[in-house]
């Protein structure tokens, strides 16, 4: 049964490694805010996750509980982040909204009433066709 946990333990912590380092790379390399947002929240939590459970494999069961409270803690805070950034960008116009195919925030925002400065981009003409 050792030599099985061993076997997973080594292939679980290079993987999860390696979605460390893409998400890492991926805010490096990545153009605009929201594509850095998807390499950091769900390449570094899916690398996370792979090492707790590799961490797992190794650890007397006595332990599990921790290990769970620390991946559910990233599950949490990682999306609600993600949201809070994400929003903040759109609302600072630090992202290009014309790569946005159908920008929902933005009818959202006009159906509450509020206003965005310099929000007002022509309508493509796949957008007139919805």
């Amino acid at each position: 049964m050792t030599t099985v946990l061993n076997a997973v333990t080594a292939v679980l912590f290079p993987a999860g490694a390696a979605f460390c380092l893409l998400g890492a790379l991926g805010l490096l390399r990545f153009p605009d805010t929201t594509s850095r947002l998807h390499a950091a929240a769900k390449a570094q939590t899916l690398g996370l996750l792979l090492v707790l459970v590799g961490a797992a494999a190794q650890m007397p069961g006595r332990h599990a509980p921790v290990l769970l409270l620390v991946a559910l803690f990233q599950l949490f805070t990682a999306p609600i982040s993600s949201q809070i950034i994400g929003r903040t960008a759109y609302r600072t116009h630090g992202l290009d909204r014309d790569l946005l195919l159908r920008d929902e925030l933005a009818d959202r925002l006009v159906r509450d009433g509020i206003s965005l400065p310099g929000h007002d981009r022509p309508q493509r003409d796949d957008d007139a066709e919805r």
